[in-house]
Order: structure tokens, then C-alpha cells, then sequence
């Protein structure tokens, strides 16, 4: 399939949806360049998909607008704009056969001759040969191509995935992600992709926000966003981490004094986001390493003691939890190489980091009194 123009970058300026008292989608505002791959990331509830409805016309703002180049496509009808939509359930026509279904959009616009049209799309989506089937003859997977084929032929200016993978199997759903991630580098259309899973997100996207009560709480790269959070929530929501309660005391000499539980702690001003009263100091549990004694710690590293409450088999690596002084407990993901070796529940240990892998994030009142870590749905390290 032949790369089309774009027709210019996607924006949505300060939209706004209100359903009665509750505000679901509040003030949003970004960019999504054309021809690139954008991921709105959430929890259940955030106003993700309320978002991508707008963008598709399927809700009314309340306020705010929906412009696609040059265009305002606000109030434009469904119809009118040049967007589809591919989700979660898939939406085929059971009674047509794959080749009916990925034709429907083009013969409803008058085309007659469509055959070469739907066999470049089917040969796009790997599914040559299956065009005589019906889609209850279909695994999960397939059903899933022939959708995204059918919103493909319509050469839109923008693809809209709502949950696209959630009904797929986790080998088939990492299966998917692959493809299309092949398939959007090879038509060049704008994909916004709307998902709940953050491996799903940090995989197939460009560009991610991480929404949070109908908010961007970020907006960035994949890896910005994971290696230097800009909030809590998303340092606890995209992936896992933990956060110690603690006071900086300013920069100084090119690093952040941080107090917490009764230790001082350094980051370098650079991975700040505060330095100054409250704040959260941020370390991912692959960032630490679990020894026996502080002996066994390096030079110009900090660390904390414990007792290891907890250890979990995931097979890459195995998680544990170390229980400390203060009650707290530390999250720690260590490697199941061919050197490591378990360490004994119940055993004192201590894990340590280097300061460049440290991040401080600013702490309010709503939850400073969070328990540390901040425990969420961590970023899959099954293989």
C-alpha cells in the first residue's frame, strides 16, 4: 500500500466533556503529529475513550475543539470526518464473508471495482487467501486484522484503536502489537490507539499521555516518561515504583539533598522535578540491586536495610520485598541470571541504586501520607 499525504497534525484544544455534575474529559490539550503512533494511556474511568469518541464524533464536547490540520472538525458528523474507528469488539458483519466486510466501506461510498483495493488490504494485514471466509471461521486474531483492514481502506487521515487488544490472549495480544506497529510504519497514517496497558503503550508508541481523572498528567516518549515521571501517579501507574516520603533541602553542587525516615539521601538537580519541601524520591525495583550487608555496597551509592518479607518467581526475574526499619516495604526486580543467587525469606538484606537512577517528584498534601512503595500493575518482564 502506498503512503498518502497526511492531512496535517491532530490537535485538541482545551476539550472539555461534562456528563451532568461529572467533568469527564477536563481541558485537554495536545498535539498528535501526523504519520506517528499515539497512545492515550490510563486507568478504567480516566476519560481516555471519552476523548477518542470525540476525536471520532461520536460525542459532543462540551467545550474545546477538534482540529485536524488546517480543519475544524468539531462539529462535523461521523461521516464527514476523515477518522474511523477500530474496537474492541470488532464490529464485523457476521453475515459477510471477509472479503464483504473489508469491501462494505468502499461500495458504500459508490466504488464498483474494489477488488484490488481489499486484496492489498487483506495482503497487508497477512490474511491472503482467507477472503471467502466468514468471520466466525476466524480466530481472535484474525477477526482483529480483518477490522483493522476495513478501516484501512477507507485510506482515513487518522486510525482510532479503542482497546483494540483487550479481548486477544497475552501471546497473541504481543503478536499483534508487533503488527501493527509494521502496519502503521507501512501506511503512514496517524494511529491513536487508546489502551489501559502499559506494555501495550511503552511497545507499539510514539509518542504517550498518561491520563489521569480526565487530565494529561504527562505527555513524551516511551522511555521519558518511564526513566523521569513527572507526577506520582504516573511514575506508580506507567510501570512500578517506588516512592519514599521525604523533605529536599535545595541543590548543591549539582545534586538535591533529600531527608527521609532519618537518612539523607542525594539525586542530581537534573532529575528533580523539585528540590525544595515535600517531595517524592523515585527508584524503579530494576534500578536496585539485593545484597547481604551495606559492606557489599560501592562507593558513591545509597542504600537501604531490611528483612525480606516476600519473593516472587515471575521467571526473568524474581520480585521481593524488603521490609523496613520504618515499616515500609521496597520493591526489588532482580535478574534470574546465571550468577544470581536467591536471597533466604526472612533474611537481612540491603538494596542499593546509583543517584542517577534516583528521581524526586513534588509531594501534596493528598498523599503525603501514601504508603511507600507505591504499588501498581508493573510493566510485564515475562517473556
Amino acid at each position: 500500500m502506498a503512503r498518502e499525504a497526511p492531512g496535517g497534525d491532530l490537535r485538541l484544544a482545551n476539550l472539555t466533556k461534562r456528563f451532568g455534575s461529572v467533568t469527564a474529559v477536563d481541558g485537554v490539550n495536545l498535539t498528535v503529529g501526523q504519520g506517528s503512533f499515539f497512545a492515550l494511556l490510563g486507568p478504567s474511568g480516566c476519560g481516555k475513550t471519552t476523548t477518542l469518541r470525540m476525536i471520532a464524533g461520536l460525542e459532543e464536547p462540551t467545550s474545546g475543539q477538534v482540529l485536524l490540520g488546517d480543519g475544524d472538525v468539531t462539529r462535523l458528523r461521523p461521516y464527514r470526518r476523515p477518522v474511523n474507528t477500530v474496537f474492541q469488539s470488532y464490529a464485523l458483519f457476521p453475515h459477510l464473508t471477509v472479503f464483504e466486510n473489508v469491501a462494505f466501506g468502499l461500495r458504500r461510498r459508490g466504488l464498483r471495482s474494489v477488488d484490488g483495493e481489499v486484496h492489498r488490504m487483506l495482503s497487508l494485514v497477512q490474511l491472503d487467501g482467507y477472503g471467502k471466509r466468514r468471520p466466525a471461521q476466524l480466530s481472535g486474531g484474525q477477526q482483529q486484522r480483518v477490522a483493522l483492514a476495513r478501516a484501512l481502506v477507507n485510506r482515513p487521515q487518522v486510525l482510532l484503536l479503542d482497546e483494540p487488544l483487550g479481548a486477544l490472549d497475552l501471546k497473541l495480544r504481543r503478536q499483534m502489537q508487533i503488527e501493527l506497529k509494521r502496519i502503521q510504519a507501512e501506511v503512514g497514517i496517524t494511529f491513536v490507539h487508546v489502551t489501559h496497558d502499559q506494555e501495550e503503550a511503552l511497545t507499539m508508541a510514539d509518542t504517550v499521555a498518561v491520563l489521569n481523572a480526565g487530565r494529561i498528567e504527562q505527555q513524551g516518549a516511551p522511555a521519558d516518561l518511564y526513566e523521569f515521571p513527572a507526577t506520582a501517579f504516573v511514575a506508580s501507574f506507567l510501570g512500578q515504583s517506588n516512592l519514599l516520603a521525604g523533605e529536599a533541602t535545595g541543590a548543591s553542587g549539582g545534586d538535591v539533598a533529600v531527608t527521609a525516615h532519618g537518612t539523607r539521601f542525594s539525586v542530581p538537580a537534573g532529575r528533580a522535578r523539585s528540590d525544595r519541601g515535600p517531595v517524592h524520591l523515585g527508584v524503579r525495583p530494576e534500578k536496585l540491586t539485593l545484597v547481604g550487608s551495606a559492606d557489599q555496597v560501592p562507593v558513591g551509592h545509597q542504600h537501604v536495610a531490611g528483612v525480606v518479607s516476600d519473593a516472587s518467581y515471575v521467571g526473568v526475574s524474581t520480585q521481593y520485598l524488603l521490609r523496613t526499619d520504618w515499616g515500609g516495604e521496597l520493591t526489588v526486580f532482580v535478574a534470574n541470571s546465571a550468577t544470581s543467587t536467591p536471597v533466604a525469606l526472612g533474611g537481612a538484606a540491603v538494596a542499593y541504586w546509583h543517584p542517577r537512577h534516583a528521581f524526586l517528584l513534588p509531594r501534596g498534601a493528598a498523599d503525603a501520607d501514601r504508603p511507600w512503595p507505591v504499588l501498581a500493575e508493573p510493566v510485564s518482564a515475562s517473556p
